[in-house]
Order: structure tokens, then sequence, then C-alpha cells
């Protein structure tokens, strides 16, 4: 048996991207659930990491929208947009997995946590905020919110205007301990959703601030911290190729963090798609001697941790 810390890509929560509704994501984490529980059958302490972009984005837009249209609605702080993500989408996923698990007979739990992540609020990425989060405006809107929400704005490829916030790493999960207390009893854990609700330390409390935390990072972070053994990052491809899209491109099967780190400095990986994905399974396989980090697709997950399908680092 192994502790297994899982990522899901978004095809995990949306089969197709131009539907970000509530109900064709409960029907796509019904599908997600079959993988997880093929998983939970053979006996693995599982945790489960998801992302949130489209979904925050919607309640963000959501409340942009009606505080637009009616002045005394006030536009929800984005922290509290990234909890209201964390809960639906951990709804979807617990019930989905629970109800797979009670048509298999696996007499199994499942809980979804609502987490914290602190960084460093000296953390570089407060410098340059590059995410694009919410509603799209014009260039005279932006600039009134600038001044009156102190939003940073940026023109996004031309189509408008957007708020953009910081992406800082991760250095520490609040529940850490609560988590611990669930996988050790057995019960499978949905957390650190769409990287966590970043925190940081203020005159001995917690603050919310807004930023988004790598959806791939987070859940690396969560495997160091909880000794896992595998960190399986799942997305929409069997495996992670080298000269991707070229007459030359190879998939590739088992590497070393050593060659990794080669493939990574020769530009192979594109950045905000399977770069922060390999990146992120490079530091968890270095992190201990014994860790393993595998990417592989949602439907392959099974077989990955078989090694009959996806790309090992070790």
């Amino acid at each position: 048996m192994s502790r297994i810390v899982i990522a899901l890509g978004g095809n995990a929560l949306q089969e197709n991207p131009k539907d970000i509704s509530a109900e064709a994501q409960l029907v796509t984490s019904r599908n997600t659930a079959k993988s997880i529980v093929d998983i939970a059958e053979l006996g693995h302490e599982i945790i489960l990491a998801h992302g949130n972009g489209p979904q925050v984005g919607q309640i963000v837009s959501t409340y942009e929208a009606a505080a637009y249209n009616n002045k005394s609605i006030p536009i929800m702080p984005f922290p509290e947009c990234g909890a209201m993500s964390q809960g639906y989408i951990g709804y979807h996923l617990q019930q989905a997995i629970r109800d797979e698990m009670i048509s298999r007979g696996l007499n199994r739990e499942v809980a979804a946590i609502i987490t914290q992540v602190k960084v460093n609020a000296k953390d570089p990425g407060f410098s340059n905020p590059t995410k694009p989060v919410g509603s799209f405006f014009t260039k005279d809107e932006a600039m009134v919110l600038e001044k009156e929400k102190g939003y940073v704005m940026k023109n996004d490829a031309n189509r408008g205007y957007r708020r953009v916030v910081p992406s800082p790493i991760p250095i520490e999960v609040v529940e850490e301990k609560v988590i611990k207390t669930l996988v050790e009893a057995g019960h499978i854990v949905i957390t650190v959703g769409g990287g966590g609700i970043p925190v940081v330390d203020e005159d001995k409390s917690t603050k919310g601030i807004s930023a988004v935390i790598d959806k791939d990072f987070a859940p690396e972070k969560l495997a160091e911290i909880l000794n896992a053994d595998i960190l399986l990052i799942l997305t929409a491809v069997d495996k992670v190729a080298i000269n991707f899209g070229k007459e030359n491109e190879k998939g590739l099967e088992e590497i070393t963090v050593s060659e990794a780190e080669k493939y990574i400095e020769e530009g192979h990986f594109a950045p905000g798609s399977m770069l922060p994905k390999v990146k992120a399974a490079v530091k968890f396989a270095k992190f201990k001697s014994s860790n393993i980090s595998i990417i592989s697709s949602l439907n392959s997950a099974k077989y990955a941790l078989e090694g009959r399908a996806g790309t090992k680092i070790i």
C-alpha cells in the first residue's frame, strides 16, 4: 500500500471546456470517480487535489456582474471566491466518489476540506501579478477599478482588460494535521483545491489574500508534508513527450530527475501547460530518494501506478 497524492487536471472536472455549468461538472466528476475508485480498490491511501480556474473565474464574474448592475451588492473578495469554488467542487467529487465506492461495495469514507495554504508575503510573485481572473472590462472601466478597488488591470490578448493577481509559491498547508488524521484513518481526502486559499501571517493572525497558487505546486508541497510515496499528476495526455508536435516527438516512460531537468533546460515543455507539471514532479522526486512522481492521463491512472502507462520520474 502506498500513500498517493493525486493532482487532478482540468479534464477531470470539465470534459467540454466550453460548458462550465455545475450540472456538466457533476456528470464529469462521476466519470472521474471511476478512475479514483480503481486506485482505492487497490488499498492505497489517497489524497486528491484539483484545479479551480474556470470555477473561481465564474464566481468572480457573477459577483462583478451583479455589482455592476446593482451598486448595493458588494464584490466578493477573491479568497472567499476561492473558498466557494473549493466547496462546490469538493461536494461534487466527494458525492461522486462515495457513490462509486458504494456501488462497488467498498467501505471507505471521503471528505473535502476547505484548505488554506500559507505563502510568503514577500514572494516575488507579488511584484508581478500575472494570473487573469474574472470579467473583461473596457479601458475606462479598468481605470476606475484600479482607482476604487486597488486592482491591477491588464489587457488580455486585446479582448479587454482583466484583473490580474499574483501566483506565489506555497510554503505551508494550514490544515495539514486534520488532513493527516483523516488519511491515517483510511479516508479519502479532497484538499488544496485550486492550489488552496492563499493566506499570509499578519499580526499573529492569518489573512486571506488575492492570489492564485499553482495547482501543481500545491499538491507537491502537500505530498512532501504528508510524507507521500507517490505524486500522481493526471492530465489530458498519457505521457510526457519531448519534441512535442514534431516529427521526432518521443513519449517518455521513465526518466531520472537529472534527465527531466535537462529537458526543462532545453525548452521541451510549454509554460502554463506541461512545464509546471514536470517541475512539480521533479521537486517531489528530489525531496526524498524513494519518492516517485508520475504524470499520466486520468483514464490511465491505475495502469500508470502499475508501470504500464504514464511518465515516471525517479
